[in-house]
């Protein structure tokens, strides 16, 4: 939606399927036993501009309540975390009141959400505006006017090109704000090359009270084929556990592009969560992994057949190996025929004839793996294969 558009019917609509969606995310990080959870600024859109004279609070005041009675219940803990327009400390004065409004949105969040101090609006200091000290004084003087409740939840974070760790450690100690560190901006931004993330992290947790909760780092690796700071597609289990390994006791939030999976997965590598969790989410990458590469998939279901053992970091590397296999047409259609074996005897004349044209055309190279797996998902989806359905299949 765009302010071309924006009307109240329209807004109300997509903030009950926001609120839906976010109480899925919470049942999933539940479920999971995933701790630390990033909720989308987009949760209420426009919500610190144009619907900030409309009465969504009062109107979705119980799905808030009930949303954060499960995230309380479970130990979980949020953030959000403005976006890059939110400039605190912009020499525009215009600027800095949006981005004022826009922090008191955000804590209007949590507090509907009936959350405490420890879930936190995690902020970058901004600009530099050609004086670094001014832009620093800039933001503490704009950060004492703002309201105590956004105070008392703001959070800082090293940014990957202006300012530094140290700039950061040296307003909160004019302030007392916490600071979260952040690895890979460290790498592209150093304050100190010759300081160490751990060095770095033991400074920062100082920073946090009692009322603030565990002090908390944000932990990403680098994507190698784009450029300096791009985050990378997965989080690779042997420099995470390298890193993970170091640390005093924090709260990791990981920044990686396929979000969850990567979250599950260093979970299972950093606790011992049972053979059946393992099994569990090998259930959810098996075709992923077939289509890629065979043998992988082989040396995992021969890994897993010794229930007595916990081989998370050995599944997880073979996975990790087979994801980094250029997919050829064989193997994928040899995985395809495999998840079709779910509708063989369900699917209607009119829906083979689709699936069967569909193969054939990506055979031939006049269609795309997408076109056959898009085949296959709404049959899933038709038929609620719920195994398939909660796989990876149809998003690696």
């Amino acid at each position: 939606m765009t302010l071309k558009n924006v009307n109240e019917e329209l807004l109300f609509k997509l903030i009950e399927q926001n609120l839906a969606a976010l109480e899925v995310l919470v049942g999933y990080n539940i479920r999971n036993e995933i701790k630390l959870f990033r909720i989308s600024s987009d949760l209420i859109p426009f919500g610190s501009s144009w619907a900030n004279n409309l009465p969504w609070p009062e109107r979705y005041a119980e799905d808030f309540k009930r949303i954060g009675a499960k995230i309380r219940g479970s130990g979980m803990r949020v953030s959000l975390h403005p976006g890059q327009y939110t400039v605190l400390n912009s020499p525009d004065d215009t600027v800095a009141r949006n981005a004022a409004l826009d922090l008191d949105y955000h804590n209007l969040i949590l507090d509907l959400l009936g959350l405490g101090q420890e879930h936190k609006i995690i902020l970058h200091l901004g600009g530099v505006y050609n004086d670094k000290t001014a832009a620093k004084n800039r933001f503490i003087e704009r950060w004492l006017a703002l309201s105590p409740g956004v105070r008392s939840r703001l959070v800082l974070e090293n940014d990957d090109r202006l300012f530094n760790i140290s700039d950061v450690i040296d307003v909160s100690c004019r302030t007392g704000i916490p600071v979260v560190y952040d690895n890979l901006h460290n790498k592209t931004n150093p304050a100190d090359p010759g300081v160490s993330d751990l060095d770095w992290i033991r400074a920062v947790a100082g920073t946090w009270q009692t009322a603030d909760g565990k002090p908390k780092i944000h932990y990403s690796q680098q994507n190698p084929e784009k450029k300096p700071g791009a985050h990378s597609t997965t989080i690779y289990i042997d420099p995470f556990l390298d890193f993970y390994k170091t640390l005093p006791d924090v709260d990791i939030m990981l920044e990686v592009k396929d979000k969850n999976l990567s979250a599950v997965k260093c979970l299972n590598c950093t606790s011992n969560r049972g053979i059946s969790a393992l099994e569990a989410e090998w259930g959810r990458y098996k075709y992923s992994i077939l289509e890629h590469d065979p043998a992988a998939y082989q040396a995992i279901r021969t890994l897993l057949k010794d229930k007595e053992r916990y081989p998370a970091v050995e599944m997880y590397r073979l996975i990790e190996q087979a994801l980094a296999t250029r997919i050829n047409v064989g193997n994928a259609v040899n995985a395809a025929q495999h998840v079709w074996g779910y509708f063989k005897y369900k699917a209607e004349p009119a829906e083979k004839k689709r699936w069967e044209n569909a193969l054939q055309k990506y055979i031939s190279g006049s269609a795309t793996l997408a076109s056959v797996k898009n085949a296959l998902q709404k049959l899933a989806q038709k038929h609620e294969v719920d195994y398939l359905n909660n796989g990876y299949y149809f998003s690696l």
